[in-house]
């Protein structure tokens, strides 16, 4: 019989778990260094050192940075350039508040279905 080795639990990921339990069904999965939140397929939030992130527009950063959240920030390892990407932490009234903090991924998760509804698939290249 072939022993079953659990991993432990992570805290953090659990939090943000209960904290969009509103939303519905969530999945959260490592990547990099992180951890993606998902609905779905849709990833409208990122979780890097135990912050949340989440995916923004233009309106949605400006409202979000208004409330004093930050811009995620990457610096690549081999060149050193630090990029800003496109995902803003939650606001930090809204992590003892489920009800905002829901309403602020909510947010989030519409961004995220407007641009990959947005992108447009280049044509498939047919062998020659």
């Amino acid at each position: 019989m072939q022993e079953v080795i659990l991993k432990p639990a992570n805290p953090f990921h659990e939090f943000v778990e209960d904290l969009f339990a509103e939303i519905g069904k969530i999945r959260i999965r490592k990547m990099f260094g992180g951890a993606g939140v998902y609905s779905g397929e849709d990833m409208f939030a990122l979780l890097d050192d135990n912050v949340i992130y989440l995916k923004v527009d233009d309106a949605l950063r400006d409202q979000l940075q208004s409330e004093g959240s930050t811009s995620f920030e990457w610096t690549n390892p081999t060149t050193g350039q630090t990029l800003t990407m496109s995902y803003v932490s939650l606001p930090e009234n809204a992590l003892d508040n489920p009800a905002n903090a829901v309403a602020w991924a909510r947010k989030a998760l519409a961004v995220t279905i407007q641009t990959r509804r947005a992108k447009v698939k280049s044509p498939r290249r047919h062998p020659f």
